[in-house]
C-alpha cells in the first residue's frame, strides 16, 4: 500500500475554487472493503452542489467529493472474496472518488465490463442509475408511450435518452443551443424543443397527436417545471429527479388533480440501499445493460486530477454535453 496519495479536496463550501489538490494519508482497509487505484472519475452535478453546500448530503470540509469512478483493484480486506488485486472495476458511493486512491465497500463495486473504458465505466453508473430507476422502476415507461425529457444534453439527462429509446418509447428532448441538440439527437431523441420556447407545451402536443406526454422526466427544475405539466397526458407521470436550475418549483396541487397525472420523487442512490430487494434489481439490470455496452456515455470534457476546480466550473457554467470526466491515469 502506498503510505499516501494526491485528492482533489474541497475545503470550504465556496464552490470549485475551494477545491485543491492535497496529499492524503491512505489509510488501512477496514472489514468489507477495498482499495482502488483509480484511472477515472466521473464528475456529477451534486459534486458541485457539494462543494457549495447545497446538496442534500452535506459533508463538513474537508472532504473529496466525487460519486464514482473506475480503476485497478490493489488491495481487499482479508474478508473480500469478491474481487483480488488487478480486477478492473466501476464504483459508486457518495465521495471520495476524485483521488489516485479510493476505498469504498466491496459492494459498491462491480467488474468494470469489457465494453467499456475506464472512462466510460467513470461516468456510467450514476447516471445510467437515476435513469433506470426513474424511468422503469418509477415512472413505469413502456414501449410505445412518450417522454419528454428536460435538460436532455445533461448526464443524466442523455442517459435518461438512451434508457428511453432503449425501452421503446418515443422521446422529446430539450437542449438551449444548436450544439447540445444535435447531441440529443445522436442520443436518439425523436423530437427537439428550446427550452425557451414559449409554445413548448404545444409542441409536445403535436409530436403526441394532440395527447401530452406519457412520462416528465425533470433533473432541471424552475419555470421550466410549470410549463412541462402542461404538457403531460391524462393520468401521466411527472418525475422529479433534480434542480440543476437551482430553482425548486411550487406544482399546483389542483392542476394535478384536475388532470390526474402524479408527482414523484426519484432517489435513485438512497431507495435501493432502504430495499434490498430493489438493489438486487436494479445492480442487475445495469450490469446487463453495461456488459451490452448499452447507454454509453458522451463524454464532453476530459481533464487531470490537478484541473479538478477547472472541471467543475464546466458544470457550473453549464457547459458539459453529456459528461465530465477527471482522468487520473492518461490511458484511461
Amino acid at each position: 500500500m502506498t503510505a499516501s496519495h494526491l485528492a482533489a479536496v474541497c475545503t470550504d463550501l465556496t464552490g470549485p475554487s475551494s477545491v485543491q489538490i492535497l496529499e492524503q494519508q491512505s489509510m488501512p482497509l477496514q472489514s468489507g472493503e477495498v482499495r482502488i487505484r483509480v484511472h477515472a472519475a466521473g464528475l456529477n452535478f451534486p459534486d458541485l452542489l457539494m462543494t457549495q453546500g447545497k446538496y442534500q448530503f452535506r459533508p463538513d470540509p474537508p472532504f473529496v467529493p466525487g460519486m464514482e469512478a473506475a480503476g485497478e483493484v490493489i488491495d481487499v480486506a482479508p474478508d473480500v472474496e469478491s474481487f483480488r488485486p488487478g480486477d478492473r472495476v466501476m464504483a459508486g458511493n457518495k465521495g471520495g472518488a476524485l483521488a489516485e486512491q479510493w476505498v469504498v465497500k466491496a459492494s459498491a463495486a462491480s467488474l468494470l465490463p469489457a465494453a467499456l473504458s475506464f472512462s466510460e465505466g467513470a461516468c456510467w453508473q450514476t447516471a445510467g442509475s437515476t435513469a433506470w430507476h426513474a424511468l422503469v422502476e418509477r415512472g413505469h415507461l413502456q414501449s410505445g408511450e412518450s417522454v419528454l425529457i428536460l435538460g436532455a444534453s445533461g448526464g443524466v439527462g442523455m442517459a435518461a435518452v438512451k434508457m428511453a429509446k432503449h425501452i421503446g418509447a418515443t422521446v422529446i428532448g430539450t437542449g438551449s443551443n444548436e450544439e447540445k441538440l444535435q447531441a440529443i439527437h445522436q442520443a436518439g431523441a425523436d423530437h427537439l424543443l428550446d427550452p425557451s420556447d414559449e409554445d413548448l407545451a404545444a409542441k409536445v402536443k403535436a409530436f403526441t397527436d394532440g395527447k401530452g406526454v406519457d412520462v416528465v422526466f425533470d433533473p432541471v427544475g424552475g419555470d421550466l417545471a410549470l410549463t412541462a405539466t402542461r404538457a403531460i397526458a391524462w393520468n401521466g407521470r411527472y418525475l422529479i429527479v433534480g434542480f440543476a436550475s437551482g430553482t425548486i418549483p411550487s406544482f399546483p396541487a389542483n392542476h394535478a388533480m384536475i388532470k390526474t397525472y402524479s408527482l414523484i420523487g426519484v432517489r435513485a442512490g438512497e431507495s435501493p440501499r432502504r430495499d434490498p430487494a430493489l438493489a438486487e434489481r436494479q445492480g442487475a439490470a445495469l450490469r446487463q445493460l453495461a456488459a451490452q455496452g448499452a447507454m454509453r456515455p458522451h463524454i464532453s470534457h476530459r481533464f487531470p486530477l490537478s484541473a479538478t476546480a477547472e472541471a467543475l466550473r464546466v458544470l457550473e457554467r453549464r457547459e458539459a454535453i453529456g459528461r465530465v470526466v477527471v482522468e487520473i491515469d492518461p490511458n484511461a
